[in-house]
């Protein structure tokens, strides 16, 4: 069995439905959610001019290969209304990144892991720290409590929802 480390967020819809749809259809194709983080609110990085984010980490158990897993992920973010173009940091209902895989590294053109940009931002760093402090980073060689306490990033994350939380709001 393989363990995933996710972050998942989205800008746009009702944000908090969409994370737990996402879960729910993350179960079903992809493994058993071993863990999940509170979820958090998040100004829009790099392009500020937008709705604020709503971010959870999850601990996923998957007999998926990183690849297989990352085409389930891909297919989720669309059913949930994700549309793909070229422009970055845009609103969004849902996106969903392998931020580790085991302890590989792994660098191809369609996935690289462990995610090249944990370390920039604290909307992965905050929650990730809350599920799994102590996981060190197979490159930096750093455990994530350190790297949210060396990360420049300015973002206020906020605490919204403990992870057990069931409140279906329109956020």
């Amino acid at each position: 069995m393989n363990t995933a480390y996710l972050i998942l967020g989205g800008n746009k819809g009702n944000k908090l439905q969409n994370l737990q749809h996402a879960l729910q259809l993350i179960t079903d194709t992809s493994g058993e959610i071993a863990g999940k983080s509170d979820i958090f609110a998040t100004s829009a990085w790099g392009n500020t001019n937008q709705p604020d984010f709503l971010n959870q980490a999850v601990c996923l158990k998957t007999s998926l290969t990183a690849e297989n897993l990352l085409i389930n992920l891909i297919s989720i973010e669309q059913l949930l209304g994700r549309v793909r173009d070229h422009n970055k940091w845009m609103e969004r209902t849902m996106d969903i990144d392998i931020l580790f895989y085991n302890d590989e590294i792994i660098n191809t053109a369609d996935l690289k892991i462990p995610h090249p940009f944990i370390q920039e931002r604290k909307f992965v760093l905050v929650p990730m720290a809350q599920l799994a402090p102590k996981l060190i980073h197979p490159i930096l060689k750093k455990n994530i409590e350190t790297l949210l306490s060396e990360c420049h990033d300015k973002l206020e994350v906020t605490k919204l929802h403990a992870a057990n939380d069931r409140q279906t709001s329109s956020l």
